[in-house]
């Protein structure tokens, strides 16, 4: 064999042992990779999910920091359906939730994040949920929070009915809660401590049954009765290291349907969005 051909034969070689290296598993658990992933050249920085309470065919998610205060509509097969400006200036956006604000369903924009600890209010925005198409929002309500013994650093934020809750970013992973009682002053308490290091995103599910929790290695199911009463054993945890993600970030649960997003590479910016299917007891 030539040295021509020697070297070809090295480099298929090569490269192949990178695919079978960087490819997902099709397993996680009780669940099956059944879409992606998926690139997603818009969201770069995909750091939160939400499914959609007025189409289910529908998830919402967005950049993080840095970036324009823009909400993307994607189809769960990844494709980008909408475009939506929210007319805000955010610090560091790290989540987004959907919930109910009577007589509309809404989006929550968790502007929360606080790496060095010095911000002495965050920011949360509540507008009523777009329509795919719409060029912006109308204009968020506002609301100032602060936790009630010091700042905090977080990523992650669900609603529940009337109520919103933080789960911190560190090595406790500890849940806060706070009421929406009218007032635009937000005073987050804590309720307990779900054990959970670097937890990145947390949704709770299209039917209100389960509050979904990620990190970079699993993602754990509670049941939101128990979760929202500081009972934090979890119902399901969900180990995700074999799917490969770059940089894990967004998670949405809809039932049966577990969605994950991630930031993209250094070599293909592009975020990525995994869609699996699983099989769990309710």
């Amino acid at each position: 064999m030539t040295r021509l051909g020697i070297a070809a034969t090295v480099i298929v070689a090569v490269s192949l042992l990178i695919w079978f290296a960087m490819r997902p598993a099709d397993t996680a658990g009780p669940c099956v990779r059944i879409i992606g992933p998926v690139m997603l050249p818009d969201i770069p920085e995909s750091s939160g999910l939400a499914v959609s309470r007025r189409d289910p065919r529908l998830l919402w998610s967005h950049n993080d920091s840095g970036n324009d205060a823009v909400l993307f509509g994607l189809d769960a097969d990844g494709s980008v359906r909408s475009r939506t400006r929210v007319p805000i200036r955010t610090v560091d956006w790290e989540d987004i939730s959907a919930g109910p604000c009577p007589p509309n369903d809404c989006l929550y924009i968790a502007d929360i994040g606080d790496n060095r600890l010095r911000r002495q209010r965050v920011q949360i925005y509540r507008v009523r949920e777009p329509a795919p198409g719409d060029p912006q929002t109308e204009a968020p309500e506002i609301f100032n929070a602060t936790y009630v013994d010091g700042a905090h650093n977080a990523e992650a934020m669900f609603v529940v009915g009337a109520d919103l809750f933080i789960v911190t970013r560190d090595r406790t992973g500890t849940v806060y809660r706070s009421s929406l009682d009218g007032s635009r002053a937000l005073v987050f308490r804590p309720i307990g401590q779900l054990g959970l290091a670097a937890v990145t995103d947390a949704e709770t599910s299209r039917d209100g049954k389960f509050v979904v929790v990620r990190t970079s290695h699993e993602a754990v199911l509670y049941q939101t009765a128990d979760l929202i009463r500081g009972r934090t054993t979890s119902y399901l945890r969900i180990p995700i290291d074999g799917l490969k993600e770059s940089q894990g970030e967004g998670v949405a649960f809809d039932g049966r349907t577990l969605y994950l997003s991630s930031e993209g590479r250094p070599w293909n910016r592009a975020g990525r969005l995994l869609v699996l299917q699983c099989t769990i007891a309710q």
